[in-house]
Parts: C-alpha cells; structure tokens; sequence
C-alpha cells in the first residue's frame, strides 16, 4: 500500500470530475511505470538508449487531454505521455525502441524519432527546431481549411536558441496560426543550465517581442496544465492565434542515461523530487476520496500487466532481415507518373514565361497548392514569375513570407503533413543555405523513416552569366543531388520547364526545382498552351552525331549547342538531362557505348559535382567502350566574381571548345 502523505503542490480542482481527475492520473502513471521498466531494460543491454522524462508527465498528459485526438501534436523525446496518452498500442512502441518492424519506423530511427498519423503524432528530429515551422505548416492548413483545429508543438528550452524556434514564432505571430507552442524549461539542455542558454528571466517573455500571448505555468501541476492548455485551445479555436507557453519543470534523469547527472547540485536535485508530479497528485487524490489505495493499486497491476504482455510480443517478433530493395524503394514515395500530353497549340514563350504559367495552370488543377516565397504576392517576385497571381489565387494561397527561408521549408512539410501541397521559391538558390537543415534531414529522410512524404517544391533561381557576384551566382544542385530522398529537375528550355514542373508539383516527393537566371528572358520556344507533363529521368537527345557524347544541363546546354553550330565538322551527341535525379543513365551510357567518347560539361565548379559522379558512371559502364578518357569541364574553384571579365573566366563556357577539341584528338 503506498504511503499517504501532504501534496507539495497546491492544486485546485475546479469544476473538473472525478473521472477527468482519474483519468489524469492514470494517463501520468502508464508512462512513469514504461519509464521505470525502459530503465531496467537498459541497464540489461535489451534497448540501447534512453531518454527520461521522469518528472515531466504532467506537461505531455495535460496538454494531449486538453486537445483533440483529431488534432495534430509534435513531442519530444520527453514526452512519452504524448504517445501513451494518444494510446498508441504499447507493443508498436517496444518495437520501435527495440528496432522491430512492426515499430513505427522499421528499424531505421530509434527513440521517439517517429511520427504516425493513425495517432496524428508528428515526431522530432534531432536538430529539435525544425518540428516548430512544422507545426506552423499544420496550423496553417487547419486555418486555410477552416476546420477549426488547433495545434501543439514541444521544444525544451536548450531549442529555443535555434533559430528555427525565433523563425517559427514569427511567422505564426505574422500570419496568426493557430499553434500553441510549448517550451518545457526542464533547467538543463544535456548539462548546459539555463543561466549558460539564455539571458532573459523567463522565456515566455519572448512571446512579447513576437506579439503574441503567453504564459507561465507550473509543469509538474497536471490541473493548471489541462485546464490552462484547455480553455486556451478553446479560445483559439474560435480566434485562431499563436500562444506560448513556457512550463516550469525539471529534468530528474540525465539527458539521456549515459550521460548522468552529476553536474546537477544535489540540493536541487532534492528540491525537484519533491514537487514530483504523480506522487504529489497521487497525495491530493488520496486526500480528496478521489483515489483510494485499492484502485491505485489496480491501476499498477493493469499498467504492469499491460507492458509485460506487449513486451513480449515484442520480444518475439524476429528481428528485421535487411533487404536491399525494400530499403531503396522507401526512400521515395510511389509516384503514379500521369503522361498528360500537350496540345497542338502552342505559342512562343520565354523561360520564365513558361514556369509562370506552369505555376499559374499548376493551381488551377490542384486546389490545396499553396505558393509561399519572400515578395512574390503583389510585387509579383523579384523576377515577376508570379505577378497577377494574387488576383486571380488570392493571398491565402500566394504568400508573402518574411525573410526565414528555414520555418518556410518547414511550413511546406506541415502542410504536406496536413495532405496538402507547397511550392517554395528561394529568392536565389544561394540563399538556400538558410533553410538547408529542414530540407536535407527533414523534407529528404521522412518517406524513408516513418512513411510520410513531403509534398514541397523548392524554386531554385540559380546560376551566374548575370554580374550578380558571388551571393546571387551560385548553382548549387550537387549540394541535393547526393542526398537520398530529393529530387533535382534542371531544365534548358522552356518547353522542358513547363512540364517539368507540372510533374513536381504532381509528384508527392520533395523536389528541387533549378532556374536559371542568364536563361529566364534570353531563351525562347514555341511552347504548348494547355496543361501537359513531362517524365524525370528521361533525357533529351538535342543532337545526333558519331564522335563523341556532349552530356550536360541548363546552360551548358547552350554553351554546347552554340560550340556545336561554330563547328560543323564535329558529329556529337548532345545529351541534355533535364532531371538530375533520377538521372537518365541509359540514355547516357547508350550514347558513349555509341560514341566511344564522353565529355561532361556543368557551370558548377569541379570538385563534388555531379560530372565526377556521371564520369565514374561512364569508367565502370563503358571502360571497354571508351577511346578516350572521359573529360569533364567545369568553371573554376573561386567564389563567383561580380566583375563581366573575371566572370567570364570564371565560367565553364569559356574553356568548352578547346577542351573538346583535345578529347577528339586524342
């Protein structure tokens, strides 16, 4: 029987029943009681990593009860409750900690690096910050859905110095989600405290600077924190608007328990202890009738009984068997691609032209498309691809962003989350690198982990020819085409732009989508007027000839058919790839098999672009066809220069000709 004692935490019961109150309770005790059996487990080598949130379990019941299971939550790794609460089934959780696959992500991620949503769970990433703009993305599909929906999103207080957390508060605050977001101040971020993380006396003051609301409450009171969160959603609701809210709790265990805790002064570690959240609960219950010893002691034996049996389910389920295509055919998801062919009319468009109207035609046939980039509502973008748009769509589906390329990125995964899809324009691809995170661990590995795609174009204004130096020059498509689970398209024409993009935005797989900007007004073509697609991974063969293979993309395509039209003498394929990834290798190796000789041009510098990768391709595929070696050409290892004449030693275009005469001479 457990010991009676006075609560250290003054509660007030309001008008809550004794069931909510029981039900509270309970949904405290299952986690504490999995907890206290992980600890065990862990210490017997049968999981291999832990993360405690003991201490902690008023937060993530409080604030789960207070929403609707219809309604979308993103934990941490503290917040077991969450799950529990949610009343995911106790056996898929031992098997996601012990890497079964009958867990949530098949053996490829641990801890609580899942999300699902039977249970409408987005789970974390390690770089935390990211979940936040994610949340708003979610927010914003329930506001443009009118659905009357509310979302809450986790971060501890160690998060709230990522730029993601102050990029994702604004946006929210700028476009009035309804989000709430919830900073569980445990005191230490790994051993880091809060006087060595932040300078300000609570974190909830951060809501004022971002305009909105927020609060302060006590995190190991699972009342205030129900009837709080409760009456906050409700509110929101009805007037939808972000709200922040910082818990006061602690961290009992260490980060994770390898980790420990003895950088933690024993006298507050005591004082903590005693403001645990179920023991003082468990006290108040007891004290009020509510709770007698015969149904706690019920209670345990159910929640005990109920782990050991999923446990050993767990335990009896084999262990996965690695296979090499069900690995590589969850990197993507099926993408049923719809041949949608073009009219016979057609009129004569320039390249940006004809992703305007790709866009335009784009949403028009999916309603759910949202469009979002720095300026591209009424001023149209900085290269007017989308003026008009904001009459004809509306704001709600053309929007402004302010200037956070990362909470951007995540809002289209949110929305992706959500069902619908998103196009995002960089205002040049350069300025990727502020949303670079969210795109290569978040948008590129969620297929492969847990089985939710991410829906998201990224426009990429891209590459030099334009004196625009070395912040607005850059091409840089080999930074994704590397990373399993993107998709990188880089047309030449307009006709290819146009239905290429048509099919990344059908596609549900995210997608890198390159522009580039010497091409935008100098490059015309008759080009279909109605909606149509165009395959990735198919090449186009611009030329046929016998000599050698010319393979390339954007405006090495021009570079080399202009090389071509000044030199009649040379019978060259001319290979434009157009999709980068998936990459046309049949096309490709067919041609030199043909040929027997191979020269990869790019605009980007040489060093870790793709022409090395397609090069080493050609090696192993066709040594036995080759009469040369293969050549690659590439512009120069520098930043990109601003001044004409340093640029245009800089580019590749310059050193084409002559290091293609060497290869036919060889």
């Amino acid at each position: 029987m457990p010991t009676i004692t006075k609560s250290n935490i003054d509660y007030d019961k309001r008008n809550l029943s004794d069931k909510t109150l029981l039900q509270l309770y309970y949904n405290m005790l299952k986690p504490r009681l999995i907890e206290e059996k992980m600890l065990i487990l862990l210490r017997q080598g049968k999981i291999s990593k832990w993360f405690s949130g003991i201490g902690q379990e008023a937060i993530s019941v409080g604030v789960t009860m207070a929403l609707k299971p219809s309604e979308y939550i993103l934990p941490m790794h503290r917040n077991l409750g969450v799950f529990t609460t949610r009343e995911i089934p106790l056996h898929r959780l031992f098997c996601q900690w012990q890497g079964k696959a009958s867990g949530f992500t098949k053996g490829r991620d641990r801890s609580f690096h899942f999300g699902t949503q039977d249970y409408n769970i987005v789970g974390m990433i390690s770089h935390l910050g990211p979940q936040l703009g994610v949340a708003d993305g979610i927010a914003l599909a329930n506001l443009l859905k009118n659905n009357g929906q509310v979302a809450a999103v986790f971060t501890g207080e160690g998060g709230t110095s990522e730029g993601d957390f102050h990029e994702a508060l604004n946006v929210a605050s700028v476009w009035q989600l309804p989000v709430i977001f919830c900073i569980e101040n445990n005191g230490y971020g790994l051993s880091t405290p809060t006087n060595e993380q932040y300078h300000c006396k609570h974190l909830a003051d951060r809501g004022k600077g971002y305009g909105m609301e927020s609060f302060i409450l006590d995190g190991n009171n699972v009342i205030e924190t129900y009837t709080k969160v409760k009456k906050l959603v409700e509110s929101i609701r009805k007037r939808p608007r972000p709200i922040l809210i910082e818990f006061k709790t602690f961290r009992r265990r260490g980060h994770e328990e390898a980790s420990g805790t003895k950088y933690v002064p024993k006298e507050l570690m005591d004082e903590w202890e005693t403001k645990d959240p179920i023991e003082n609960f468990r006290s108040y219950l007891f004290s009020k009738k509510i709770l007698s010893p015969v149904i706690d002691e019920q209670y345990v034996s159910e929640i005990k009984a109920e782990i050991d049996t999923a446990l050993e389910s767990a335990y009896a389920e084999e262990d996965i068997i690695p296979n090499e295509t069900i690995e590589l055919n969850d990197v993507y998801k099926d993408f049923e691609y719809q041949d949608i062919k073009p009219s016979s009319k057609v009129k004569e468009l320039r390249l940006v032209d004809a992703i305007s109207e790709s866009l335009k035609q784009s949403m028009n046939t999916h309603k759910d498309l949202v469009i979002m980039g720095q300026d591209i509502a009424e001023y149209g973008g900085v290269f007017k691809i989308t003026e008009g748009f904001v009459e004809q769509f509306g704001k709600e589906r053309v929007r402004n962003t302010p200037i956070c390329e990362s909470a951007i990125v995540e809002v289209a995964m949110g929305l992706s989350i959500a069902g619908m899809k998103a196009v995002v324009e960089m205002q040049f691809s350069d300025f990727v690198t502020s949303g670079f995170n969210p795109i290569v661990n978040y948008l590129a590995k969620s297929h492969y982990r847990w089985s939710q795609n991410a829906d998201v174009v990224v426009r990429m204004p891209c590459g030099a020819g334009v004196a625009a130096g070395p912040f607005h020059s850059q091409t840089n498509e080999a930074w994704f085409t590397k990373t399993p689970g993107l998709k990188v398209v880089y047309p030449a024409f307009p006709f290819d732009a146009k239905g290429l993009l048509a099919t990344a935005i059908n596609d549900p797989n995210p997608v890198l989508f390159f522009e580039h900007k010497a091409l935008y007004r100098s490059i015309r073509q008759d080009v279909p007027a109605d909606y149509y697609t165009l395959p990735f991974g198919k090449a186009s063969v611009l030329k046929e000839g016998n000599s050698v293979s010319v393979i390339t993309y954007g405006a090495g395509v021009h570079w080399a058919l202009e090389t071509l039209d000044n030199n009649p003498d040379i019978s060259a394929d001319i290979i434009d790839l157009r999709t980068l990834q998936p990459l046309d290798k049949e096309t490709i190796i067919n041609s030199v098999k043909k040929t027997g000789r191979a020269i990869v041009l790019q605009e980007d510098s040489m060093f870790g672009g793709i022409a090395s990768d397609i090069s080493a391709m050609l090696v192993e595929e066709c040594f036995e066809y080759l009469d040369a070696p293969v050549k690659r050409v590439a512009s120069m290892e520098t930043p990109i220069p601003f001044a004409m004449q340093l640029e245009n030693q800089y580019l590749a275009k310059g050193k084409f000709e002559s290091t293609l005469r060497d290869l036919l001479s060889f």
